[in-house]
């Protein structure tokens, strides 16, 4: 699936780098945002299939993103993964209301990460043709 459009955001610059060449070696195009709101600057330009959307950021966190990101109709059919180190019973729950289509605790699986990011990417194909 190497192409497809992947933004990461995420305020600590280890996980992202960490994630993002775990992703580029997939051959997925990959943009990075430490915040929500440089995010939005790059999603000005750059439309991915998939965000892995940290919770937990300075300023405007990750679900107030995620809710002003699917309120948007041209972002609507984006799938966004939930990445939060503070995975407590309900915290899935919070995040999948909150508008998010799926979730993952922190510290990541760098050996399974690729095959579950291709599952997401593979569930949301169908929805593309959609928005």
């Amino acid at each position: 699936m190497a192409g497809e459009r992947i933004l990461i955001v995420d305020d600590n610059t280890i996980n992202l780098k960490l994630t993002r060449v775990l992703l580029s070696a997939e051959g997925y195009d990959v943009r990075t945002a430490t915040d929500a709101e440089e995010a939005l600057g790059v999603l000005a330009g750059f439309r991915p299939q998939l965000i892995l959307m940290d919770l937990q950021l300075p300023g405007m966190d990750g679900l107030e993103l995620t809710r002003r990101l699917k309120a948007d109709p041209a972002m609507r059919g984006t799938t966004i993964v939930a990445v939060t180190a503070y995975a407590m019973k309900g915290d899935e729950e919070k995040a999948l209301a909150g508008g998010c289509d799926g979730y993952l605790p922190k510290p990541i699986d760098t050996r399974t990460l690729p095959a579950i990011i291709a599952g997401y990417l593979d569930k949301a194909s169908p929805r593309k043709e959609e928005s």
